[in-house]
């Protein structure tokens, strides 16, 4: 290296996490929408492609809080992050390795649970180091909805020309590019300023936290509000179809309503802190209301694109408020638990039963199964006055 000559180092926790959300969700944008058409072309049925989708979702309950434990045992936060991704990336080249549903089944449930591990774990990084530093979660993260967006449309591209295979190539690079990022970019945030606690320890504030009625309540709430957009992510192009929209005009309602979640994270945090998280909870639950409602009628395009920015509340406003009541109802040295019991409840579970009944629900109701989302809103919305009373109880801010 010339005399003089240095690299500067990062210094700004906030675009350390953006480098590390941006790989990350660059390949969830790829491995989501299109592992399903790559085993549909090596072989499986549909059937057979539910089955392999469908178990990381419901095996989350389990595995992600024996993850967190496991995560809890390291000094620094980003050492756990950086071995789940490569795990994941061996697990994604093994299903280009492998041939047959048995060994698919294990390559995918391996590599889509390391990989789920990270978003919980790097929210958790995020929120700590931002407290220290003084930046918001939300750029941080809005830049992973942009490179989400990215690898979506990207793939989408490299396929018309190219093999199927294109996208394991994708999802192991961006796996590798990501363990890198989280052992060299990530801030080095210790797990606990003391040092790591005993397993014994970590198990019993995993327990703690499952026996604490509010804490559940409050992820189950939270919970039941994300999960409203099962039917939606499963039928909504189907449903746009049947009306006449093109395929075209199609990708740009899905563009819209991530577009409107990226405007939330970008420039509405200072709102969403002035709101609090209770109330940004119960903003996505009202917005749940009206929206699934609206869709379950099949509305014409001129009312389906406002809705579309419903998205900024019925998903994001949800997430972060979600996160941040969360962090308020544990203790510090629970987080990471914490944090990935709500994701395996919201994003493994509950939204797994929403998507399962949700085929069905179409087969005899048409959009108007939208309706059953509508339910699961206002159940959501119940839940979140309930906690409100119980959080009062014990002096707990909402605000």
């Amino acid at each position: 290296m010339a005399r003089g000559f240095t690299i500067p180092p990062i210094k700004d926790g906030a675009w350390r996490m953006s480098v590390l959300y941006g790989l990350t969700l660059a390949g969830t944008g790829v491995s989501l929408p299109y592992i399903g058409p790559w085993l549909k072309a090596h072989g499986l049925s549909g059937a057979e492609i539910g089955i392999v989708l469908g178990a990381p979702m419901f095996g989350r309950l389990v595995t992600s809080p024996l993850l967190a434990v496991w995560a809890d045992s390291f000094r620094l936060r980003r050492t756990p992050i950086a071995i789940l991704a490569v795990v994941g990336a061996l697990a994604y080249a093994a299903l280009g390795l492998t041939q047959g549903f048995g060994a698919w089944f294990v390559a995918w449930f391996v590599g889509a649970t390391a990989i789920g591990m990270i978003a919980p774990l790097s929210d958790v990084l995020t929120i700590r180091r931002g407290r220290r530093e003084g930046f918001s979660f939300g750029p941080a993260r809005g830049v992973g909805s942009l490179t989400h967006v990215v690898g979506n449309v990207g793939m989408g591209l490299i396929l018309v020309s190219n093999s199927v295979d294109s996208i394991l190539v994708w999802v192991v690079a961006a796996a590798l590019l990501t363990s890198l990022a989280a052992a060299f970019v990530a801030p080095p945030e210790p797990v606990r300023d003391d040092g790591p606690a005993r397993r014994s320890e970590r198990f019993k504030g995993l327990g703690a936290l499952v026996a604490d009625p509010m804490f559940m309540l409050a992820i189950a709430s939270v919970g039941l509000i994300n999960s409203t957009h099962a039917f939606y992510y499963a039928f909504a192009s189907i449903a746009w179809a049947a009306q006449g929209i093109p395929k075209g005009v199609i990708g740009l309602l899905w563009a819209s309503g991530v577009g409107a979640e990226i405007v939330f994270l970008w420039f509405l945090q200072p709102w969403a802190r002035r709101q609090g998280p209770w109330r940004l909870i119960v903003f996505s639950a009202i917005a749940g209301l009206v929206r699934w409602t609206a869709f379950a009628f099949a509305p014409p395009l001129w009312v389906i694109w406002p809705l579309q920015l419903l998205h900024a509340l019925t998903f994001t406003a949800s997430y972060v408020g979600g996160l941040q009541l969360v962090e308020r109802l544990s203790p510090p040295d629970n987080q990471s638990a914490a944090q990935t019991l709500s994701s395996a409840l919201s994003g493994g579970l509950l939204i797994g039963a929403a998507t399962v009944a949700s085929g069905p629900l179409w087969d005899h109701y048409g959009a108007a199964g939208y309706l059953s989302m509508t339910a699961m809103s206002a159940v959501g919305l119940v839940g979140a006055f309930r906690l409100k009373r119980m959080m009062g109880a014990r002096a707990i801010p909402t605000g």
